[in-house]
């Protein structure tokens, strides 16, 4: 990952579908130990709702997805500036950005982030990150 800025800390990402978010905030707490080691940046509402529960945490609430978030993470994915991708995606809900949402995870794929999109799935992406 290349950085403009001389922090050493892993910059990771934390995404969830509306009806993922208190699954995203859960894994957050159990995990709050390890992601104080990192600047975290998540989507608008997730990132609200996770600084309002763990505000310890160095995260930096972006714009809501549909309204720009998902195309500033896109960025920061395409610029080498995230380590990792957790999006808690919501597999049985209509999306209406779901454009967006596959365009975000087509990125990951492409610039090979690890990305994780359930809550094991997370579990093994961070610790393999901070091995």
């Amino acid at each position: 990952m290349s950085s403009s800025s001389s922090d050493s800390r892993l910059q990771l990402a934390l995404v969830a579908h509306d009806a993922k978010k208190d699954l995203m905030v859960e894994w957050a707490r159990r995990h709050s130990e390890t992601l104080r080691q990192a600047n975290l940046f998540a989507t608008g509402t997730t990132g609200g709702r996770i600084n309002a529960a763990l505000p310890e945490l160095q995260l930096t609430a972006l714009k809501s997805g549909p309204l720009g978030g998902d195309q500033q993470l896109g960025a920061m994915i395409c610029e080498g500036k995230l380590n990792g991708l957790f999006f808690f995606i919501d597999p049985l809900s209509p999306m209406p950005h779901d454009v967006d949402v596959k365009a975000l995870s087509r990125l990951a794929i492409v610039y090979d982030l690890p990305f994780a999109s359930s809550p094991s799935t997370a579990d093994f992406v961070l610790n393999g990150i901070f091995q």
